[in-house]
């Protein structure tokens, strides 16, 4: 199904949130989701809803690294 995470259109057959966020760790050398946070069609979603939460075709998903700097 086609998505749009972090603004760009993306081929994905996730069917959760969780299993979306996995795909994209496992190409962006994300190791853990600590630090991770998800927005789903601009609402951020808990890290406990992520399993639970489907992904249907044409949804936009933000996901975020919180990163130390200044």
């Amino acid at each position: 199904m086609k998505l749009f995470i972090n603004g760009e259109p993306r081929e994905r057959d996730a069917v959760t949130v969780d299993a979306l966020f996995r795909q994209e760790a496992d190409e962006g050398g994300i190791e853990s989701p600590q630090g991770v946070a998800i927005a789903l069609n601009g609402r951020v979603l808990r890290r406990r809803d992520w399993g639970v939460t489907p992904v249907a075709e044409g949804d936009r998903v933000e996901i975020v690294r919180a990163m130390q700097g200044g």
